[in-house]
């Protein structure tokens, strides 16, 4: 088994020229073994900022994760692999393409217009705290701004994000992040409110987030959000791996939560009243099939579930701005309805034989939770510190300072620093990647076992079919035979027996009607003719048992019809007569001492007489 090749750009490769070259597609399970991921590279070291084209970048609501391929004898074909470095920093895939960042990931750097990236794991349960440190930002202009004229300065807002949240807004535009801006408010659902003082470049703010222990799935419950699993399919980009699945969906409850109309109208966030004349748009047209005064019915909304005691909270230079936001909501999906059930199971139904396709994920695929979410504006500057030396440390104990309870200054620390999030989150996806291929392994096993059963059955089917096919097969054979033996027989018979009413021919038919009824062993020869009813020299093989009987005399045989004995007493004048007559009879007398149990008789009666 080959060893496990580094990333080009590992210092500790001697060579990296063998692992850029990637054989071709179809030999696939003969590319080098990843552990680290060829990208990103970092070769003009004049540049500080660096946009990292060659990645393929979260983009058209889909994900990537590097991937590399799993050693031979694996059910899967590639396996999760990390990036360089192997550290928590911002993600090279998971930002926007218009945010820059440093070779250690720590550095970031936006452009016009307020772009966000995310770090690289996420936060499911627990305390943890990092810090960010503004470089340029909070009004002032960007000392790497292109154009020195821009009239606007370069902002900055923090905080913490989840999956939903797009990529190409600031944090805190929806109801799936929270946010701080530079001039001390905080951000929700596009509304700001007062919650702290304000900072601007060379400020350290620090980011705290509290959440409850993660919910454990209901075995009982398979339609629970909260069991772990993974929908994504291995694709190459670029000469790397990737792990490619569907981002989760804003859902209709979170986004309803946008619309001003649900909210108190004491609320000082809400733009003011409109006045009666509704302006042109689309959203005041009539729907489609809609009767006129007709209310549309509104949609059934799902709950959307909390994460009780959660919070969050913001320091700036170290001095805590108290509880931002609290009862966050959750991060897992919606639960799903049965409406939409029955629809996936009927796309699923369609989908069988194709090729696999990607289809929305109802669970949690291990990467759900909040992340950290950095938005910058018209080229601001940060550079993230995760720990675990902080530029402030915060208290030992955050949650007593931010409630004002008593805290002890001995006391052990409570929070974690967000840099030993890397190992765990890595370690998550690793052990999923086990389970992952054990449950592939059996499934393989299974699909094995159901195949060779499949074969065995399409064995005995094909031999039953040759079966019965041979029995067809002789039975027409038979049938032809017998046809042939039927005509043949027909046409012997036909040929055998002369045409017309001679007596001889009326004898042979009736004979052997006789014998088909009586049998051979028992008919009768038919009545004494002229030609079987004399002397002939008194041939006891030749005698005829029908209606006859011995009577003893002078050594002669009489006949009761008194035919024989007409015959018998002839003149002297007729011996040339008789002595014809017997010459022609002597082949008859031959015949029924060679057969004497059969009446039929072999030759025609004229031809005798």
């Amino acid at each position: 088994i080959p060893e496990a090749s580094p990333a080009p750009n590992d210092p500790n490769n001697p060579s990296t020229a063998a692992n850029v070259a990637l054989p071709t597609r179809n030999d696939f399970f003969s590319r080098p073994r990843l552990t680290i991921s060829r990208w990103p590279t970092f070769t003009d070291t004049s540049v500080m900022y660096h946009a990292t084209e060659q990645l393929a970048m979260n983009r058209m609501a889909f994900r990537y994760v590097p991937a590399g391929v799993s050693p031979p004898g694996s059910a899967l074909p590639c396996r999760t692999i990390e990036s360089l470095p192997t550290s928590y920093r911002v993600s090279w895939e998971d930002r926007s393409s218009f945010v820059k960042v440093t070779p250690d990931g720590l550095g970031l750097i936006g452009e016009r217009g307020f772009r966000s990236a995310r770090c690289n794991a996420p936060v499911r349960e627990g305390k943890w705290y990092m810090e960010v440190r503004v470089e340029d930002g909070g009004g002032d202009r960007s000392t790497h701004a292109p154009d020195i004229n821009m009239r606007q300065g370069s902002h900055v807002r923090l905080g913490w994000a989840r999956r939903e949240a797009p990529l190409n807004g600031p944090v805190g535009l929806d109801a799936y992040s929270y946010g701080y801006r530079d001039n001390g408010d905080k951000v929700y659902l596009s509304r700001p409110r007062p919650c702290g003082r304000s900072f601007r470049s060379g400020d350290v703010i620090g980011m705290y987030i509290s959440l409850p222990p993660r919910c454990k799935p209901d075995p009982r419950d398979s339609h629970d959000p909260a069991h772990i699993r993974r929908e994504r399919i291995p694709i190459e980009f670029k000469g790397q791996e990737y792990f490619e699945s569907l981002e989760y969906p804003q859902s209709k409850e979170m986004t309803t939560l946008m619309d001003f109309s649900n909210k108190s109208s004491n609320t000082a966030s809400l733009p003011s009243a409109s006045s009666n004349k509704k302006a042109a748009s689309t959203k005041n047209l009539p729907e489609r099939g809609a009767r006129p005064g007709q209310v549309p019915e509104a949609p059934v909304l799902r709950p959307l579930p909390t994460l009780s005691g959660s919070h969050i909270a913001f320091f700036v230079n170290g001095e805590c701005q108290d509880i931002a936001f609290e009862d966050l909501f959750d991060y897992l999906p919606l639960r799903t309805t049965p409406a939409s059930r029955k629809k996936e199971k009927d796309k699923k139904r369609a989908r069988e034989g194709a090729p696999r396709e990607h289809k929305e994920n109802p669970f949690d695929d291990g990467t759900l939770g909040y992340y950290p979410f950095i938005s910058l504006f018209n080229y601001a500057r940060v550079r993230l510190n995760p720990g675990p030396n902080f530029d402030f440390p915060p208290p030992p104990d955050i949650d007593s300072v931010l409630k004002n309870t008593d805290h002890n200054v001995n006391q052990a620390q409570t929070w974690r620093p967000i840099c030993e999030r890397y190992p765990e989150f890595m370690k998550e996806q690793w052990d999923l990647d086990d389970q992952e291929e054990e449950e592939a392994a059996l499934d393989a096993a299974k699909r094995a076992e159901v195949e060779k059963i499949e074969a065995q059955k399409k064995v005995q089917r094909e031999k039953s079919r040759q079966q019965t096919e041979a029995r067809k097969r002789a039975k027409k054979n038979a049938e032809l035979r017998g046809s042939s033996v039927a005509s043949a027989h027909g046409s012997t018979t036909e040929h055998a027996a002369p045409s017309g009413d001679r007596l001889g021919s009326s004898v042979l038919i009736a004979s052997t009607s006789q014998a088909t009824e009586r049998g051979m062993d028992q008919i009768h020869s038919p009545a004494p003719t002229a030609a079987s009813s004399g002397d002939l020299n008194h041939v006891p093989e030749a005698e005829s048992g029908y209606n006859s009987e011995v009577i003893e005399g002078d050594g002669e045989e009489e006949q009761h019809d008194g035919f024989a004995a007409a015959v018998g007493h002839h003149d002297d004048d007729d011996d040339d007569d008789d002595e014809a007559f017997r010459e022609a009879a002597s082949p008859y007398r031959k015949s029924r001492t060679q057969n004497n149990s059969s009446s039929v008789m072999d030759i025609d009666l004229e031809d005798l007489l």
